[in-house]
């Protein structure tokens, strides 16, 4: 007789396995919703609304955690987290149609992130720093008429490689940099900008400023992308400018300025209040008739090592703010590299980006374009 022995299952694709066990062909796409679950934190409910989750939950065989106030009425608003197969929570959200307080607006939108898969295949945003101070190639590609002729080739080279986005930056924000003025910003971007415009370059030009009259400059003359670290907190006049242009955006999560954003930050949540921020953010932006975002969570912009590795780890979390999410790992503090090592730098960069990919992330911001291109390349989704 045979030893029975048990292993848990990892693979995300549940049909491989139930096809390896001979499962019913005609059910196997049917079940494997079955053996798939989903946890989803909802925010802000009336008592009402909780307790009619819970229970239509509970008819399914599934289950709602929510404040242990929400039975007695004791409380205004009650965050929950629904959990579940896929099966049940797509029996769930059809429930919840027939329910007052707008419940069906909520089920519908449990049923529309419970049948999201991510099939994403990550570009890359290749940054081009025109700066004296960049923390990793800062006056290499600045200064001289030898220099700026290299960041031109840089920027062709980048292209080459396979960049999907040059990212260009004229102001520094690494921890403790000050900031620069927006007439400086400019006369840095004017040389290379020029040149994009010559050569009719057509692939997208991000601008990574906090300036509204930086980035009224850049879009006026050859960017299509404005990258603000801040989020619009610096300069709040930018998002008008980037509305006025009908320009895409990408909105950063910072803790503060670069002069103090790593003096100690603390979250008590940091996945939760770094996605609740760029959700306010991409609503504001909405608000402004902006529709082409992409959300950075803001690797290294006010937080620890832990903060930063635990926003990698949970990255998948953010593709629920519906709009595409952006992760600049790349030559960062976080690599444990304190050397100007850029070759162990870009190897450690890609080890880290390797998960990233994996789990569908839209955007990578990154210095060796090429390295990275070919781990996309490679890396089987």
């Amino acid at each position: 007789m045979q030893e029975v022995f048990i292993k848990e299952i990892k693979n995300k694709n549940i049909q491989t396995e139930l096809q390896q066990i001979g499962f019913d062909e005609e059910y196997r796409i049917i079940a494997s919703d079955k053996f798939r679950y989903k946890n989803f934190k909802i925010y802000n409910l009336s008592p009402a609304q909780a307790n009619i989750i819970k229970q239509t939950a509970l008819s399914v065989g599934a289950d709602c955690a929510t404040h242990k106030e929400v039975i007695r009425g004791n409380i205004e608003l009650s965050n929950a987290i629904l959990g579940g197969s896929i099966s049940q929570i797509k029996k769930i959200s059809e429930k919840l149609k027939f329910q007052p307080f707008k419940l069906g607006e909520i089920g519908e939108n449990i049923y529309k992130q419970s049948i999201t898969q991510r099939l994403a295949i990550t570009k890359l945003a290749g940054v081009l720093n025109i700066t004296p101070d960049s923390f990793s190639d800062g006056g290499k590609y600045f200064g001289s008429k030898e220099k700026i002729t290299s960041a031109q080739e840089h920027l062709l080279q980048m292209i080459e490689d396979g960049a999907d986005i040059i990212d260009i930056g004229a102001e520094s924000t690494r921890p403790y940099s000050e900031a620069v003025p927006a007439e400086e910003q400019i006369e840095r971007l004017k040389p290379i900008l020029n040149f994009i415009q010559k050569e009719n370059i057509k692939t997208p030009i991000s601008i990574d400023t906090r300036s509204s009259d930086v980035a009224d400059f850049a879009l006026n003359n050859g960017a299509n992308i404005i990258n603000d670290t801040s989020g619009f907190n610096y300069d709040r006049k930018i998002a008008d400018i980037v509305a006025k242009y009908k320009a895409r955006v990408i909105l950063q999560h910072t803790k503060g300025l670069p002069e103090n954003m790593q003096d100690k930050p603390f979250y008590t949540n940091v996945v939760e209040e770094v996605y609740i921020s760029l959700k306010n953010k991409i609503d504001y932006a909405k608000s402004l008739g902006i529709e082409d975002i992409i959300a950075d969570i803001g690797i290294g912009f006010g937080k620890l090592k832990e903060h930063n590795f635990e926003l990698l780890d949970r990255i998948e979390e953010f593709y629920s703010l519906n709009c595409p999410i952006m992760a600049g790992i790349s030559r960062k503090s976080l690599l444990g590299i304190k050397e100007n090592d850029n070759d162990l730098k870009d190897s450690m960069s890609a080890a880290l980006s390797y998960p990233l990919i994996k789990k569908g992330i839209d955007y990578l911001r990154v210095h060796n374009v090429k390295l990275h291109r070919t781990l996309i390349d490679n890396t089987i989704i």
